[in-house]
């Protein structure tokens, strides 16, 4: 791994944060989370325009720009430090790549150049609240009983006709909560189960905004930088993902969108793991620059030796965490460019266990800087508190913490018998071990 980066991605770092501390400052911030859709629509437009960051990781041919997770990665980085609220994660880093990857020609033409220049969002519902394991990220079922489908609720889809499921052949029943941006996007992707529970399979639908008996509302989140919606769909028409031969019938079949999604959850835990640390280490930066001119007893409460301490540990965990998600981004850059339909092990491991650590970091910056400010930093008047809420938001998200090193420990055997037979040893065991 070369630790350098490129010209070309210095650039898009120096560039993107620049504009961001001119466009988003808290003010701006808290200005966009009020609006309707949860974010300014201009400053998207704006950064789609100037540094095409919602096609930024996607192929030229499509309008995108055509670089790698670690472009996307370091983007999400300044996204972090200021707290961007955009639709970036849902659209950018969740939802279009599975466009690219599962969609037909027709779609990809379609849908694609219209995410890399800004005009359409997209975001990914799945149904349970598990976006962590249906990424890969925690382990758990990946034969997408998660989808629902039966008496499990989810979201079912059910073929009328025998057209072989071609565009308005497929309905959608059920409902998903905590959809990120899922009450402003323009192009939703539902996860439904199709054949009943027990014998069907998942499947990825389009879900084009405005279509007949589809429900949604902004639902009131932790974070209000990162807004959440719930769907309801009754009877929505819907288009499947991708044509029906790829989609794999039959006992033996390849679970394509299952091997989509945990190679997704690999490039997408580096991004997430970047973004944590943007946040992280903003909220260490400003409690730097606070405790150097709150004096206390006739001096800064930085000069005290706990405030010292204290800092020299977030910091310490802060550049941890970098170096993690710089590593796991690269390796999912070659994971990606390695040919082949199956999931890196190597680099599922690092990117999880890199989100892990950022997450930890995260909590923690965002927790001393609540303490540090003293009685001002628990007022919802202060900044401080919306870095706490998107550390705490992140982790009941994507993580928990020790899942995510768990299963990491998992992929690399780490806790395999004696013998090779690889069976893991008692979970509560693998839990204890990891986050010792």
């Amino acid at each position: 791994m070369d630790a350098a980066f490129t010209e070309e991605q210095d650039g898009i770092r120096r560039t993107l944060r620049g504009l961001l501390r001119e466009r988003c400052g808290p003010d701006e911030v808290r200005a966009a989370v009020r609006t309707a859709p949860g974010h300014d629509h201009a400053l998207w437009r704006l950064l789609a325009r100037q540094l095409g960051l919602p096609g930024l990781a996607l192929p030229p041919e499509v309008g995108g720009v055509g670089c790698g997770p670690t472009e996307l990665a370091l983007a999400c980085e300044e996204a972090g430090r200021a707290l961007l609220p955009s639709p970036l994660m849902a659209t950018a880093v969740l939802a279009a790549p599975l466009v690219d990857r599962l969609g037909t020609g027709p779609q990809r033409a379609e849908l694609l150049p219209r995410i890399a220049d800004g005009g359409l969002t997209a975001a990914l519902a799945v149904p349970g609240a598990e976006l962590g394991r249906v990424l890969g990220l925690t382990g758990g079922d990946r034969g997408g009983g998660w989808a629902g489908g039966g008496r499990a609720g989810g979201v079912q889809a059910r073929e009328r006709g025998r057209g072989g499921g071609a565009a308005g052949d497929w309905r959608l029943y059920g409902q998903v909560d905590q959809v990120l941006d899922g009450h402003s996007a323009g192009l939703l992707l539902v996860a439904a189960r199709a054949g009943g529970y027990t014998g069907g399979r998942t499947l990825l639908f389009l879900v084009r905004a405005g279509a007949p008996g589809l429900a949604r509302t902004r639902l009131t989140a932790l974070d209000e930088t990162r807004p959440q919606g719930r769907i309801e769909l009754r009877d929505v028409p819907a288009e499947p993902l991708g044509s029906p031969d790829d989609r794999g019938r039959g006992e033996g079949a390849p679970d394509l969108v299952a091997e989509a999604l945990a190679r997704l959850g690999t490039t997408a835990a580096a991004a997430l793991a970047a973004e944590a640390v943007g946040a992280a280490d903003a909220a260490l930066g400003r409690t730097v620059e606070y405790v150097r001119t709150r004096e206390q007893f006739g001096r800064p409460i930085g000069s005290f030796q706990a405030v010292k301490h204290r800092l020299a540990e977030v910091y310490v965990k802060v550049e941890e965490a970098r170096s993690a998600a710089y590593y796991a981004a690269w390796a999912a850059g070659r994971a990606t460019a390695a040919s082949g339909r199956g999931p890196d092990t190597g680099a599922a491991a690092a990117s999880g266990l890199a989100l892990a650590t950022a997450l930890e970091a995260e909590l923690a910056a965002a927790g001393a800087a609540v303490q540090l400010h003293g009685g001002i930093g628990f007022t919802w008047e202060h900044d401080a508190h919306l870095y706490f809420k998107r550390a705490a938001s992140d982790e009941l998200l994507f993580g928990p913490v020790h899942r995510l090193r768990a299963h990491a420990a998992e992929l690399e055997g780490l806790f395999a018998q004696p013998d090779g037979s690889g069976a893991a040893i008692d979970g509560h065991l693998v839990r204890n071990a990891v986050t010792a």
